[in-house]
């Protein structure tokens, strides 16, 4: 059964979901790739590993295997304590306290055969790119180098969760993907698309003056949504989160 929207659904970024799409993105990117490239390059796929805090559990988007505490209300003494108490005692609340958590994020490189050198990063947005503090201010350090390098960039933003990337661009929209050639920089294109219209093809620099290969995401994201039953994890009886705003909302 094909999604009901026209390029990203916004319910894979439900929590569990997100992450099985992002590893499915990355393998099926570079099965497209890989022809369109060989034999003067190859795509190779990469791990960055870290530890980050994780947000209060009220704020997780597209984190799976979240522990469940009991609420304010649901605590009180053990009964079996043998702390004598008054009535006047201050009994304990349910808190959460910060969580270290270590994150997998993975990425794509294509390189060159004869010398390895990477020539273009291609970066698909996870959460913890953009809302854990330690995730997101890590990310932006690897950015910053890659945008002062000689490798090109490629980063694709299909999350609505979380403030975008820094950029400075005169419109928005709740996705984004920006296809930087470093002989352009500072300036980049910029492709700004909304949950109605379906996810633009995008072109994968390489070296200046080579044909560049044109990455049909749109497409790459309905038969992997297809092929792996996404339908079946989603109920779309309810609101996705975050919720959808109130033109777009009428419009689903």
């Amino acid at each position: 059964m094909p999604t009901p929207f026209p390029g990203m659904d916004p319910y894979l970024e439900r929590p569990g979901i997100w992450q099985q799409v992002h590893a499915d993105l990355i393998v099926d990117i570079r099965r497209f790739l890989t022809p369109r490239v060989r034999p003067r390059y190859y795509v190779a796929i990469e791990q960055h590993t870290y530890l980050t805090i994780l947000p209060p559990l009220d704020s997780r988007v597209g984190v799976p295997d979240v522990l469940v505490v009991s609420s304010p209300d649901d605590a009180a003494p053990a009964a079996s304590s043998t702390v004598s108490m008054s009535s006047s005692s201050v009994y304990p609340i349910v808190a959460e306290l910060p969580q270290p958590e270590e994150v997998h994020h993975r990425y794509l490189e294509i390189r060159d055969t004869e010398t390895h050198v990477v020539i273009t990063t291609l970066e698909i947005l996870s959460p913890a790119n953009k809302v854990g503090h330690e995730g997101r201010q890590k990310y932006e350090d690897k950015r910053l180098k890659l945008l002062s390098s000689l490798t090109n960039l490629v980063e694709i933003d299909l999350l609505r969760t979380g403030e975008p990337l820094p950029m400075y661009i005169s419109q928005h929209n709740d996705y984004r993907m920006i296809v930087s050639r470093h002989h352009q920089r500072p300036r980049a294109d910029v492709y700004l698309f909304s949950v109605r219209q379906p996810i633009p093809d995008i072109p994968i620099p390489l070296q200046p003056g080579e044909t560049e290969p044109i990455l049909h995401l749109n497409r790459l994201l309905h038969d992997l949504y297809d092929q792996g039953s996404y339908d079946l994890m989603i109920d779309y009886h309810q609101p996705p989160v975050p919720p959808l705003n109130e033109q777009d909302k009428t419009w689903a």
